[in-house]
């Protein structure tokens, strides 16, 4: 039995002018699924998450969310995280999330009580009666996220959701994200960091100039992308071989990608009748940072 996949978009094209935004896009969200959308800035990541919620008409194509273009009323059962911050600036941080609970169909008290609890999570309880505008970049973030997802969504759409955020909160707002998803949430994440995508998503798609470069599982697109690696430490020099391709060298580290059907013991047995002294290593798969690195160049992925 085929089910409908949560998001679908098909043989999407968009046009501003006589520039070509997004040049036929396809891909599907299946429910319960955490879904990365990654790309550079300019890859056309944010014109297809406001097309798919009817910001923008598209000049070609289909984009369903269960089936049917996006409708209104949907809104009850989904929770978007813009890029941009949207919330009311000169009241505070408790007003406006118990607004926005109400407006989501909470109780006043309902909504009070959960923002409360949310803000003791996130280390702003003690920010709960400050203006909004008095909060840095990151603690509004961390505010909007809650806003967002107060009501439970079954969709998460995340756009650029750490943007300001150091290590530390990046790192909360992840298990956040991880708990929606464990809840049943079906979650798309709009992002270009490598880390996240690789702790929380199941499957991915890489956008370039509007264009997918890679779709489908972590795993298909790592190993559409060089495969297997080998990660040394070592002493001594590594010896040419058909069984691998030195793709990073450093004094007494390396990482070899290996040649397909090639064990990483038969490539430790080569090495050690070469003479290299080994200290340690391990198998792993080309990491989506040199995926990135590959697609998009180093430019990209300093933005």
């Amino acid at each position: 039995m085929t089910t409908t996949p949560t998001i679908e978009v098909r043989d999407f094209r968009m046009r501003f002018g006589d520039q070509v935004v997004i040049d036929d896009l396809s891909f599907e969200v299946h429910a319960g699924e955490t879904f990365g959308l990654l790309g550079s800035n300019g890859s056309g990541k944010t014109t297809t998450i406001r097309a798919l919620l009817g910001i923008y008409e598209p000049t070609a194509g289909s984009l369903l969310v269960e089936g049917r273009p996006f409708d209104p009323a949907l809104g009850s059962r989904l929770g978007y995280l813009p890029e941009e911050r949207g919330l009311y600036r000169k009241e505070s941080v408790l007003e406006v999330m118990t607004y926005f609970g109400r407006l989501k169909g909470l109780s006043h008290e309902a909504a009070s009580s959960w923002s409360k609890e949310y803000l003791r999570r996130v280390d702003l309880a003690d920010h709960a009666k400050v203006r909004l505008d008095k909060l840095s970049g990151g603690e509004q973030q961390k505010v909007q996220l809650g806003v967002t997802i107060m009501n439970a969504p079954s969709i998460l759409i995340l756009d650029e959701p750490t943007k300001g955020f150091d290590p530390v909160n990046r790192r909360l707002l992840m298990d956040l994200v991880d708990e929606q998803r464990a809840q049943g949430s079906t979650v798309v994440m709009v992002t270009h960091q490598m880390d996240e995508v690789e702790r929380l998503c199941d499957r991915i798609l890489l956008l370039k100039d509007g264009r997918a470069e890679a779709y489908g599982t972590l795993a298909q697109v790592q190993d559409s992308f060089g495969g297997r690696r080998m990660r040394l430490t070592f002493s001594g020099v590594l010896p040419a071989s058909p069984n691998y391709r030195v793709a990073v060298s450093e004094r007494n580290y390396a990482e070899l990608e290996l040649a397909d059907g090639v064990e990483a013991t038969t490539v430790v047995r080569e090495l050690l009748d070469a003479g290299v002294q080994l200290r340690g290593f391990e198998t792993a798969r080309v990491s989506l940072e040199e995926i990135f690195l590959k697609v998009y160049g180093e430019k990209a992925v300093a933005a």
